[in-house]
């Protein structure tokens, strides 16, 4: 191992902690059950995985930190009693996990997307070209880049072949199947179990709320394109959440507070949730959104609570609804679109009964995507 650089001026033990002074005169204070319990070392981690291999309980509750100092190589070296058991860590690792100075990972919030409206994209919408998606690692990453960052894509000049849906799927991720099948058809249908079979025209909305979880990419591929009308209209859900909580904070903290019940049934199948509007994470910060007003079951909320309740959901329908936050674009034959179901709101203009719309759908999962992302962006590194 080389010689470590010089991330940190000094250290003291401090009763329960290891007190660190750093080069930018940031300070840490580390709790030693935190330092005991990150240990390093190879009889307490895996060295091929990372994964411990002690529980939190084999920890002695009296556990202190009876010395610290650096070795030959600058690496810091802690004593822990009353195992004494000894634990070393690198500078930099001690720099970039200290809980002070460090947020948590989290790919899924506000905080990491790059909220957008309808002039966001004056110079042009997120396509991406399939051949190099598929061909180029590169292009994947970028595609992959685009879910993550603004929560859509469109993959130009995919093969319109029935099931390729599914193949596109299998270079990112797994299939998420549901009721509807491994994939679904959205054309017209006699008698349909779900208005999207229909020619109507949809409000903007995120699918399948009804379920817990809910499949969190959603993937349309247009087939056939002839008709007048049945145009795509997006709106990023965590935008217009951030509209709501700018204009009305009490209407935001109910929606985010209020769980309610969405419900799909047919003669095959009963799907219930419960869960809120929106929902936030521990640092008060959006992570999903759901909205589907064809699919919310009865609410049901106490007396006291249902007019405030109706004035923030009617008040977050309208921000939904306002021209300055939607795009709209037709999906021509080989476009295939993919989206983040917990963050972008879909919809479509109603549409001609005359030439042809049919579109293939299927559902798969963030944490495919965002496995394959991470590993590409390591690649990079």
């Amino acid at each position: 191992m080389s010689q470590e650089i010089e991330l940190i001026v000094k250290f003291s033990i401090v009763d329960d902690e290891l007190v660190i002074e750093w080069y930018d005169g940031k300070e840490s204070r580390v709790y030693a059950h935190w330092l005991r319990d990150h240990c390093q070392m190879p009889t307490s981690i895996n060295t091929n995985n990372g994964q411990r291999l002690f529980s939190v309980v084999d920890i002695p509750e009296e556990t202190y930190i009876e010395k610290a100092y650096k070795d030959e190589k600058g690496n810091v070296c802690v004593l822990f009693q009353p195992e004494n058991h000894l634990s070393v860590f690198s500078q930099s690792w001690l720099r970039k996990n200290c809980y002070d100075l460090n947020l948590h990972f989290d790919d899924r919030s506000e905080r990491q997307k790059k909220l957008w409206q309808k002039d966001t994209f004056e110079a042009g919408l997120p396509f991406v070209d399939f051949e190099s998606m598929c061909n180029d690692e590169s292009g994947k990453l970028d595609m992959l880049r685009l879910i993550r960052d603004v929560g859509f894509v469109v993959l130009e000049n995919v093969p319109t072949k029935e099931g390729q849906v599914l193949k596109v799927i299998s270079e990112l991720g797994y299939t998420r199947e549901t009721n509807y099948g491994a994939l679904f058809e959205v054309r017209t249908e006699v008698n349909p179990n779900n208005l999207a079979y229909t020619n109507m025209g949809l409000r903007s909305h995120t699918d399948n709320p009804y379920r817990d979880p809910v499949p969190t990419v959603q993937l349309l591929h247009c087939l056939e394109s002839s008709t007048e009308g049945g145009d795509s209209v997006l709106v990023d859900g965590f935008k217009a959440a951030t509209v709501l909580r700018q204009e009305s904070k009490e209407d935001f903290d109910i929606l985010t507070s209020t769980w309610i019940n969405f419900r799909f049934s047919d003669a095959k199948t009963d799907l219930r949730s419960r869960v809120p509007m929106i929902e936030l994470n521990d640092n008060n910060e959006i992570v999903k959104v759901r909205y589907n007003n064809r699919s919310i079951d009865t609410i049901k909320l106490p007396t006291n609570k249902i007019r405030h309740f109706y004035k923030a959901y009617r008040h977050w329908s309208e921000i939904i609804e306002r021209d300055d936050l939607k795009i709209i674009f037709k999906l021509s034959e080989g476009d295939l679109m993919l989206l983040d179901n917990t963050r972008i709101m879909h919809a479509r203009t109603a549409f001609s009964k005359k030439g042809k719309r049919y579109l293939q759908g299927a559902y798969t999962d963030l944490d495919g995507l965002y496995s394959l992302l991470n590993i590409l962006e390591n690649r990079k590194k």
